[in-house]
């Protein structure tokens, strides 16, 4: 069985501890691998190396640093058989969306590389004569980059490809769930003599322990983490020791409206795309659906018919549309959620159960009727593939159901209706709408969330210019000297 290191200033170590976690197969229950438990003084040991690191790599041109990142694009793509293949294992994703996954991480540092000579500064008139106000965008420092157990490849790609094209040097922490792909691309990093010792660091552990050290330390520029509110209430705290800027993406809690003008085969195709990607296990997938009640009937037919044709099954399946959830205590939470609203009145039409699968963390899509507003179910994130479904009579009333949430991330509306579309653009409080299409963002759009739904973004160039700080220098000159 694989044990895999830590990755400190280019060298491979054990933890000081000593101490190992196991990694499970989510499918099979099994044991794959084992990381080391990292210790704060392993934390420490990384930060400080990127610190180090940081001095020199921010000098390396800027279209040397594309080079590199466009390089790791290229040993991406080489190994992309074995990553698809470490992300079902670990994971649970059936092959076509694991295949996805990685193919996005590969297009990912493709875009970045792209960024080189793209970073821009400023030049802003001053109010004195002979004088000229630079406004720079240089590198923010070490990157602390927490990665979540969901997307574990395409959003280490979101992390490392972004912070070395702005020039910061990182120390990257996967979950402990789903470490092996994170380890997978530190060999890429170790044969690439061109990245200097200290840029790229690579340790494992529990989140209590590392994210706190991260989060923490004073050389830390900037910390940002995907994964719950949670998880993210405790790196702000931790961040405001030191004032450390965080850039945050947390829960989500998805409104999808379908109107009386919606084609439904798309929205009914879409949604569901949006339901089971990943198991339900996605911040934007949509986790509630409020139909108008002039075509309920019809589209929850539709519905409940496109979930129950769901090919649940082994990651490996070229068939299966959906894999287990990621742990027991996933699939515990999921079930309790839904028997909670079941005893409330809820009605389940398919699924409402564990799948019938022998071993692993399956659960069967499920589709509900007969909830409340203020139910858990429309509330609360569920993170599985289950899909609560109310009824409207108004577009002011879909709206106001829609905003009522402690979350901002995605958001979707499915009509022919422009001038449906148009005020649901207008008037959703989310950082993203999609209008007639699954809940997915592009890498040159940007990601962000309102509310609980975190701080900052990541995608495109806003998401680089969290990443970058700016630099206002005033320069006078003598114009008799000219």
């Amino acid at each position: 069985m694989k044990r895999h290191k830590l990755y400190i200033n280019g060298q491979y170590m054990d933890s000081t501890s000593g101490e190992t976690i196991d990694v499970i197969n989510p499918a099979t229950e099994e044991v794959i691998s084992s990381i080391f438990a990292g210790t704060e003084e392993d934390a420490n040991k990384a930060i400080e190396a990127a610190f180090q690191a940081q001095k020199q790599w921010e000098k390396v041109p800027s279209a040397d640093r594309g080079k590199i990142v466009r390089a790791l694009g290229d040993r991406l793509k080489e190994r992309r058989g074995t990553f698809i293949e470490l992300l079902m294992e670990e994971q649970g994703k059936p092959y076509q969306q694991a295949s996805g996954e990685v193919d996005t991480a590969i297009d990912y540092f493709y875009y970045m590389s792209e960024w080189a000579r793209r970073i821009e500064g400023e030049i802003i008139p001053s109010d004195r004569p002979n004088e000229n106000i630079l406004m720079f965008r240089k590198p923010i420092g070490v990157v602390a980059g927490i990665v979540p157990w969901n997307f574990p490849v395409f959003i280490l790609a979101r992390k490392v490809a972004t912070a070395l094209i702005t020039g910061c040097t990182i120390v990257l922490k996967p979950s402990q769930q789903t470490p092996n792909t994170a380890a997978e691309f530190t060999k890429i990093i170790d044969e690439m003599k061109e990245i200097p010792p200290g840029v790229y660091n690579f340790i494992t552990g529990k989140g209590s322990t590392i994210g706190n050290v991260m989060a923490s330390h004073p050389k830390v520029g900037i910390i940002t983490m995907t994964g719950s509110v949670k998880a993210g209430t405790k790196v702000m705290e931790a961040a405001a020791k030191n004032i450390t800027k965080v850039n945050l993406e947390l829960g989500g809690k998805a409104p999808a409206i379908v109107t009386k003008h919606a084609n439904l085969e798309t929205a009914v195709k879409s949604i569901k795309q949006s339901r089971i990607t990943n198991s339900g296990q996605a911040c934007t997938n949509a986790e509630r659906v409020y139909v108008h009640e002039d075509i309920a009937e019809e589209f929850i037919e539709k519905m409940t018919q496109a979930m129950k044709e769901t090919k649940v099954g082994m990651p490996a399946d070229r068939e299966s549309e959906m894999g287990p959830l990621v742990s027991k205590d996933r699939l515990e939470t999921v079930e309790k959620m839904v028997q909670n609203a079941v005893s409330n009145g809820a009605k389940i039409l398919t699924g409402g159960k564990r799948a019938d699968i022998s071993g692993g963390f399956f659960y069967e899509p499920t589709v509900m009727t007969n909830v409340t507003q203020e139910s858990e179910i429309i509330q609360e994130e569920i993170f599985g593939p289950v899909l609560p479904i109310m009824t409207y009579k108004t577009l002011d009333e879909a709206i106001e159901l829609a905003n009522d949430s402690d979350y901002g991330l995605s958001s979707s509306i499915y009509t022919d209706n422009v001038h449906e579309a148009m005020r649901a653009a207008n008037e959703l409080k989310f950082g993203e709408t999609f209008i007639n299409r699954e809940n997915f963002e592009a890498i040159q759009g940007y990601h962000a969330g309102l509310r609980k739904s975190g701080l900052g973004g990541a995608d495109g160039k806003h998401g680089i210019e969290d990443f970058t700080v700016t630099h206002a220098v005033y320069m006078q000159y003598d114009d008799k000297k000219a």
